[in-house]
Protein backbone atom coordinates (compact mmCIF):
# COMPACT_ATOMS: atom_id res chain seq x y z
CA UNK A 1 0.00 0.00 0.00
CA UNK A 2 1.91 3.43 -1.09
CA UNK A 3 2.61 5.95 1.20
CA UNK A 4 3.72 9.83 0.10
CA UNK A 5 5.34 11.84 2.30
CA UNK A 6 5.57 15.90 1.40
CA UNK A 7 7.43 17.95 3.55
CA UNK A 8 7.72 21.77 2.92
CA UNK A 9 7.81 25.10 4.31
CA UNK A 10 4.57 26.03 5.76
CA UNK A 11 2.03 28.07 3.37
CA UNK A 12 3.49 26.48 -0.06
CA UNK A 13 0.02 25.28 -0.61
CA UNK A 14 -3.30 26.73 -0.34
CA UNK A 15 -4.85 23.35 -0.08
CA UNK A 16 -2.50 20.96 1.99
CA UNK A 17 -5.14 18.06 1.85
CA UNK A 18 -6.26 18.77 -2.27
CA UNK A 19 -2.65 18.07 -2.53
CA UNK A 20 -2.48 14.69 -1.05
CA UNK A 21 -5.71 13.95 -2.35
CA UNK A 22 -4.21 14.84 -5.92
CA UNK A 23 -0.78 12.74 -5.24
CA UNK A 24 -2.57 9.86 -3.66
CA UNK A 25 -4.85 8.86 -6.91
CA UNK A 26 -2.33 9.89 -9.06
CA UNK A 27 0.17 7.09 -7.82
CA UNK A 28 -2.53 4.70 -7.64
CA UNK A 29 -2.90 5.67 -11.73
CA UNK A 30 0.56 5.24 -12.42
CA UNK A 31 0.47 1.92 -10.51
CA UNK A 32 -2.21 0.33 -12.02
CA UNK A 33 -3.56 -1.27 -9.43
CA UNK A 34 -7.28 -1.99 -9.26
CA UNK A 35 -9.73 0.80 -8.40
CA UNK A 36 -11.18 -0.77 -5.58
CA UNK A 37 -12.05 0.18 -1.44
CA UNK A 38 -8.59 -2.01 -0.65
CA UNK A 39 -6.37 0.43 -2.77
CA UNK A 40 -8.42 3.27 -2.27
CA UNK A 41 -8.59 3.53 1.53
CA UNK A 42 -5.09 2.51 1.90
CA UNK A 43 -2.75 4.69 -0.64
CA UNK A 44 -2.19 8.02 1.03
CA UNK A 45 -0.35 11.05 1.61
CA UNK A 46 0.97 13.23 4.71
CA UNK A 47 1.47 16.61 3.99
CA UNK A 48 4.35 17.72 6.49
CA UNK A 49 4.24 21.70 6.89
CA UNK A 50 7.64 23.02 8.47
CA UNK A 51 9.07 26.31 9.10
CA UNK A 52 11.29 27.89 7.03
CA UNK A 53 14.37 27.51 9.68
CA UNK A 54 13.66 23.75 9.20
CA UNK A 55 15.09 23.75 5.88
CA UNK A 56 17.86 24.44 4.41
CA UNK A 57 19.98 23.98 1.47
CA UNK A 58 24.18 24.51 1.65
CA UNK A 59 23.30 28.33 0.11
CA UNK A 60 20.82 28.69 3.04
CA UNK A 61 17.48 28.10 0.79
CA UNK A 62 14.39 26.63 2.26
CA UNK A 63 11.88 26.90 -0.56
CA UNK A 64 12.32 23.07 -1.89
CA UNK A 65 9.86 20.74 -1.21
CA UNK A 66 10.58 16.99 -0.56
CA UNK A 67 8.20 14.11 -1.46
CA UNK A 68 9.11 10.57 -0.57
CA UNK A 69 7.34 7.55 -2.56
CA UNK A 70 7.41 3.94 -0.56
CA UNK A 71 6.14 1.32 -2.80
CA UNK A 72 6.08 -2.54 -1.77
CA UNK A 73 9.18 -3.98 -3.93
CA UNK A 74 8.69 -4.08 -7.93
CA UNK A 75 5.35 -1.99 -8.35
CA UNK A 76 7.22 0.71 -10.40
CA UNK A 77 9.21 -0.09 -13.15
CA UNK A 78 11.59 2.46 -14.62
CA UNK A 79 8.69 3.62 -16.63
CA UNK A 80 6.76 4.12 -13.94
CA UNK A 81 9.28 6.07 -11.99
CA UNK A 82 9.71 8.58 -14.14
CA UNK A 83 6.31 9.15 -14.59
CA UNK A 84 6.10 9.63 -10.92
CA UNK A 85 8.34 11.89 -10.52
CA UNK A 86 7.48 14.18 -13.27
CA UNK A 87 3.70 13.72 -12.87
CA UNK A 88 4.49 14.61 -8.43
CA UNK A 89 6.49 17.66 -9.63
CA UNK A 90 3.90 19.09 -11.98
CA UNK A 91 1.15 18.50 -8.96
CA UNK A 92 3.54 20.00 -6.40
CA UNK A 93 3.89 23.07 -8.88
CA UNK A 94 0.68 23.50 -9.58
CA UNK A 95 -0.45 22.99 -6.02
CA UNK A 96 2.18 25.36 -5.33
CA UNK A 97 1.15 27.96 -7.66
CA UNK A 98 4.60 28.34 -8.92
CA UNK A 99 6.15 27.12 -11.68
CA UNK A 100 9.73 27.33 -10.14
CA UNK A 101 8.88 25.16 -7.90
CA UNK A 102 9.93 22.77 -10.26
CA UNK A 103 13.37 23.61 -9.63
CA UNK A 104 13.13 23.04 -5.76
CA UNK A 105 11.32 19.74 -5.51
CA UNK A 106 13.06 16.41 -4.39
CA UNK A 107 11.15 13.01 -5.43
CA UNK A 108 12.72 10.05 -3.89
CA UNK A 109 11.01 6.71 -4.32
CA UNK A 110 12.07 3.96 -1.98
CA UNK A 111 10.53 0.41 -2.11
CA UNK A 112 9.25 -1.43 1.33
CA UNK A 113 11.44 -4.56 2.25
CA UNK A 114 9.16 -7.92 1.56
CA UNK A 115 6.56 -8.42 4.55
CA UNK A 116 6.82 -4.93 5.41
CA UNK A 117 3.78 -3.61 4.65
CA UNK A 118 2.19 -3.49 8.03
CA UNK A 119 -1.74 -3.69 6.94
CA UNK A 120 -4.59 -4.54 8.80
CA UNK A 121 -2.49 -4.86 12.29
CA UNK A 122 -0.74 -7.67 9.82
CA UNK A 123 3.14 -7.33 7.95
CA UNK A 124 1.99 -8.39 5.15
CA UNK A 125 4.08 -10.01 2.07
CA UNK A 126 3.45 -8.97 -1.73
CA UNK A 127 1.33 -12.41 -2.50
CA UNK A 128 -0.65 -11.94 0.71
CA UNK A 129 -1.69 -8.40 -0.49
CA UNK A 130 -2.39 -9.75 -3.93
CA UNK A 131 -4.08 -13.07 -2.83
CA UNK A 132 -6.50 -9.76 -0.30
CA UNK A 133 -6.96 -7.58 -3.65
CA UNK A 134 -8.58 -10.94 -5.87
CA UNK A 135 -10.58 -12.04 -2.99
CA UNK A 136 -12.02 -8.22 -2.56
CA UNK A 137 -11.89 -8.13 -6.04
CA UNK A 138 -13.98 -10.90 -6.74
CA UNK A 139 -16.59 -9.86 -3.64
CA UNK A 140 -17.34 -6.63 -5.18
CA UNK A 141 -18.44 -8.87 -8.74
CA UNK A 142 -21.09 -11.03 -6.90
Amino acid sequence: MPMIDVYAQSGTFPSTHRLAQRLAATLMEIEGVPDIPMFRSNTGAFVHELPASAISNVDGGSAHVRVQVLTNAGALDRGKQLAVVARFTDIIAAEAGDESARERTWVLLTEAAPGGWGLWGHAHTNEELVDAARKEIASLQG
